[in-house]
């Protein structure tokens, strides 16, 4: 199911490293082990992965900057797997980009079925055969390339969106016009944390609303969920 997938699991603990590593390899996935921020950035760049899995604690750097790097920077799934369980890490985390939080201790079998859901999920974002000739989606000023994971405007030049946002953004273009619940954007990820939709929602909406605050693209239906209004073209 998997596709031999390598994931990159960057923390300073090596019986940590060396735990989920086994773990993820019982189900076929390629894993390399990083105990620095600095030794897995120099990784990602010469060969990115499918997915990161990082803890915040990193001898060299705090792992929230390696996952704003990331998901800025990368279009690879990042998945935080931190002794830190505070409400206002996991809010941060998830602002920033990361596909998904664990607090440890945690169950290993646990954290491959977020994995293999994660990436399923990110999986969906890449084009099928019928439409990968139609990869960029235009809508009110702006089109979304799906190959790049970028937005581009004629007067505000390309931005480039995290794989998070680039999910969200793709799954309210394919369903124009048509509210979609927080239960439905979610989809199958694995995570009790809700608002994480809501703070991915705010941080595409300043990238492409004209006044954030008042959005006239991307609407809140109040207790419902979010709803795209404008139209969706394909080439």
């Amino acid at each position: 199911m998997n596709n031999n997938k390598t994931i990159y699991v960057i923390d300073d603990e090596r019986d940590i490293c060396d735990l989920v590593a086994n773990e993820l390899e019982l189900f076929g996935y390629s894993v390399r082990s990083f105990n620095t921020g600095t030794q897995a950035s120099h990784a990602i760049k010469n060969q990115p992965p499918a997915l990161c899995i990082i803890d915040l604690g990193l001898p060299d750097m705090d792992g929230m900057d390696l996952v704003k790097q990331l998901c800025e920077e990368n279009s690879v799934g990042v998945l935080i797997l931190s002794g830190r369980s505070s409400v206002p890490d996991k809010v941060l985390g998830l602002e920033l980009g990361a596909d998904d939080y664990i607090v440890k201790p945690f169950i290993p079998r646990e954290l491959v079925a977020r994995v293999n859901s994660l990436l399923r999920r990110l999986d969906k974002k890449e084009p099928n055969n019928d439409q990968q000739k139609k990869r960029h989606a235009h809508f009110a000023d702006w089109t979304y390339d799906s190959a790049t994971l970028s937005l581009i405007h004629k007067e505000k030049g390309t931005i480039e969106l995290s794989s998070a946002e680039s999910e969200l953004l793709l799954m309210l273009l394919k369903a124009p016009k048509t509210i979609l619940s927080r239960d439905q954007l979610l989809g199958e990820r694995a995570s009790p944390f809700d608002r994480s939709i809501d703070v991915r929602m705010s941080r595409v909406r300043k990238k492409i609303e004209a006044d954030p605050k008042n959005p006239e693209i991307i609407k809140t239906i109040y207790g419902v969920g979010y709803i795209l209004t404008a139209d969706v073209s394909w080439s």
